[in-house]
């Protein structure tokens, strides 16, 4: 039996193409939809979360504005740590209220409420009511002056046989673990409707805030330099503990199992490390406490992954929480439909345009795969690509976003925060990358619909270009960010002033941004931003373990001694690792996981540090279309209707000759613009015609006709030879693409010949 759907989807399309709700952010099956009271709460809620963050990161204060002191707000600026203590228990508040446990059924379908569980639920607000009174009492007893000091700082005596230590032990520690794991695992079992709080959602949330009551308090005393050693307070690893059970937790719901998993296994090499052989093994074993009290300083969880996710990545969500409002994905997609849409395999050129164009305010790999796929991948099918081709495309071109400069993912901040190295200089030597990245892409696709003597769309299909010719000021935005930033700008001064753009715009568009929507935008950036920040709190947790136990200084010992034998085997070796850190993980945990384990040997390998950091960056987001676990396939197959397996392989060779172009820049620094201005274009020029025949020996079409396969072996070699960019391995690479031109146009090989084998008889 025929299906309907796919009937009409291949008749002629009455009307043009227009984009419309891109900039909606799709509802998890999850995630809970409140209604009345509670929505006002949640809304309320998340817009303080947001506001505060653009706030905080300006320096504005009330009180030095007014005069007037308003007791219970916080004083900017916040102290380094405070402010991420803040930011991580917020969005674990605002995440467990949000995002449930266990996804909901349809709408339609009945659902039964666990009323003796909730119960049990609602008996844990005991202890947590426990834990935060103590906690509270700590802040008074810290601040009453009655405890000694030591060199300006308050002592905080937590030692075993004191009352301090009793106290945390019994009456905070004790209480908030039983709690928060209760919490937990009762939320596994609890069901109540989507329009309601679940009482152990309620109960994590308050541990969440409880949490930051004490760490801060106890943060602001001299115990703080203990972090790391094995007198750090008991009180501090049991808030760790919590903390990390809930950042684990919270990671599941909104980022699925695979971060989870691959930080567990993290955290069991911790307590097991001792025992294991070879460059796994460490001296001696670490205790509970020393690990826990380590994990939540800023050498783990409050480290640069959240010190990235509380500044610029928050930032930048609130600025494309604004952009949606002024609906500018809707105008990117159809401006990429009218300039993209008539060429030959139209829709799959758009969701190249397109991706680019999302990434640049989107920055994740599936996220642009849901925003721009929901339109093209239909109509990649409708012009002819299997369903497993279209959203094969769509994910290895929504990939890309995340290397698109200037936004590129959160990792371009990430590597700032890492490397030292400023922002701008990451972004600029993104350009040619990403262009080699979207121009490898772009090849494939096109010949793929050469091969398959595909169409373009018609003009009465397209969005008129004219018209969007009249909207390209909502490009303005984009133009003040990139111009602030170059102008000198600090990052978050040049997103700020972005922000206020993007508001401005909106007043020459239908949906012109008053107060409520000014308020509406902070709301949806406060429940946007809670994935990332869960997923960059629970890297941190990775790099905590990295960081106590030197594992990644020893992968850096085997790099080396691979390098001893091949410095092309190391590289292929820390691609390889890169990779796999990055399968089921989002790019930025990708990154920077890799950055600790992988990033450090290459550099000892003599690699200058942007070189080493943007050959990890590049595979760690290559990982979202890398067979078994490629994320972005996965959410384009979901999409397409094909096999995830089959559409992740599909993606993989589409973007087969991405995997070169690090290998590019390794060779020739030149791509990362790295040199003079007649180096720099060479380097682009000679990169772009090696991804050219790279893509042409895949894709076995070239200069107008179908390869025989020794041809296409012999395009790939040719390609190969330009990877290096010395002028020799050029001219080589050249002149076998040539000679492979000339055998294709005048001795006309059969696209299926073969080489005839004689017996040996």
């Amino acid at each position: 039996m025929t299906d309907s759907k796919n009937m009409h989807a291949e008749e002629p399309l009455d009307e043009p193409i227009l984009a419309e709700g891109v900039d909606e952010e799709p509802i998890e099956s999850n995630r809970r939809l409140f209604s009345g009271r509670a929505y006002f709460v949640m809304a309320a809620l998340s817009t303080i979360y947001a506001a505060f963050h653009m706030i905080a990161l300006n320096g504005v204060s009330i009180s030095d504005w007014t005069g007037i002191e308003i007791p219970l707000l916080p004083q900017f600026p916040l102290e380094t740590w405070n402010f991420r203590i803040v930011h991580i228990s917020g969005a674990l508040a605002l995440g467990f209220l949000l995002f449930s446990a266990h996804t909901f059924a349809n709408d339609d379908a009945p659902h039964k409420d666990t009323k003796l569980i909730s119960i049990v639920a609602l008996v844990l607000l005991l202890p947590t009511i426990v834990a935060g009174f103590t906690a509270s009492g700590y802040h008074t007893l810290i601040n009453s002056g009655t405890l000694p000091e030591m060199g300006g700082l308050t002592t905080w005596a937590a030692f075993p046989g004191t009352e301090i230590y009793a106290s945390e032990v019994w009456w905070f520690g004790t209480p908030l673990l039983m709690a928060t794991l209760g919490a937990i695992v009762t939320g596994w079992f609890e069901r109540r409707g989507r329009e309601l709080f679940a009482a152990s959602d309620v109960v994590l949330a308050l541990c969440g805030i409880v949490i930051a009551i004490y760490l801060i308090a106890i943060y602001s005393t001299a115990a703080r330099n203990s972090v790391g050693t094995p007198f750090v307070p008991i009180g501090v690893a049991f808030a760790a503990t919590a903390g990390a059970a809930m950042i684990l937790e919270l990671t599941r719901r909104v980022a699925g199992l695979a971060l989870v998993i691959i930080t567990g296994v993290f955290l069991l090499y911790t307590f097991v490390a001792h025992l294991l052989p070879g460059i796994l093994a460490v001296q001696s074993a670490y205790s509970w406490q020393r690990f826990f009290g380590h994990v939540y300083s800023d050498a783990g969880i409050l480290g640069p992954t959240t010190a990235v996710s509380s500044t610029y990545i928050i930032l930048f969500i609130i600025f494309a929480a604004f952009l949606q409002a002024s609906k500018v994905g809707d105008y990117f997609v159809n401006f990429a439909f009218a300039t993209a849409g008539r060429a030959r395999g139209g829709p799959a050129k758009v969701a190249i345009f397109a991706s680019g164009l999302m990434g640049m305010i989107n920055g994740t790999s599936a996220g642009n795969v849901v925003a721009t796929g929901s339109l093209t991948i239909p109509l990649m099918k409708r012009v002819g690509y299997h369903k497993k081709t279209a959203g094969a495309v769509e994910a290895a071109a929504s990939t890309g976003g995340q290397i698109m400069p200037p936004i590129m993912g959160a990792g371009a901040f990430i590597m700032a925060e890492i490397t030292g190295i400023p922002y701008t200089d990451i972004a600029i030597a993104a350009i040619i990358p990403a262009i080699l990245y979207f121009v490898s892409v772009y090849f494939m696709v096109d010949f793929e619909a050469a091969k398959l003597g595909m169409r373009g769309m018609r003009e009465d299909e397209l969005p008129k270009f004219n018209k969007l010719v009249r909207q390209v000021y909502l490009f303005i935005p984009i133009i003040i960010l990139i111009a602030a930033l170059f102008m000198g700008y600090s990052v978050i001064r040049a997103g700020t002033l972005a922000t206020v753009a993007a508001a401005v715009v909106s007043w020459f568009t239908p949906h012109r941004m008053g107060l409520r929507s000014i308020l509406k935008a902070f709301e949806l950036a406060g429940i946007m931003s809670i994935q990332i920040i869960a997923v960059c709190a629970c890297a941190g947790i990775i790099v905590g373990v990295i960081s106590l136990t030197g594992v990644g200084a020893r992968f850096s010992a085997v790099l080396l001694d691979l390098a001893g034998v091949s410095q092309l085997l190391a590289l292929f070796f820390a691609m390889c690792i890169a990779i796999l850190l990055g399968m089921g993980m989002p790019t930025t945990a990708a990154y920077a996981v890799a950055a600790s384990v992988v990033a450090p040997g290459l550099v000892q390998l003599g690699i200058p540090t942007l070189t080493a950091h943007f050959f990890v960056f590049y595979f760690a987001v290559l990982s979202a279309i890398t067979p078994p676990v490629a994320l972005a396939s996965y959410a384009a197959a979901g999409i397409s209707g094909a096999n995830p397996m089959e559409t992740s392989v599909a993606s993989f060779k589409i973007g087969i000759a991405a995997f070169i172009v690090p290998y590019m820049f390794f060779y020739n620094s030149a791509i990362l613009m790295d040199g003079t201005w007649i180096e720099v274009i060479r380097a682009g020029v000679t990169a772009t015609f090696g991804v050219f025949l790279l893509s042409s020996g895949v894709q076995g079409w070239f200069l107008g006709g179908r390869s025989a396969w020794f041809l296409r072996v012999a395009l790939i070699f040719a390609a190969l030879f330009m990877i290096e960019g010395g002028l020799i391995t050029d001219l080589i690479g050249i002149g076998i693409a040539a000679g492979a031109y000339f055998v294709q146009k005048v001795l006309h090989p059969r696209p299926d010949a073969s080489i005839p084998v004689r017996g040996a008889d």
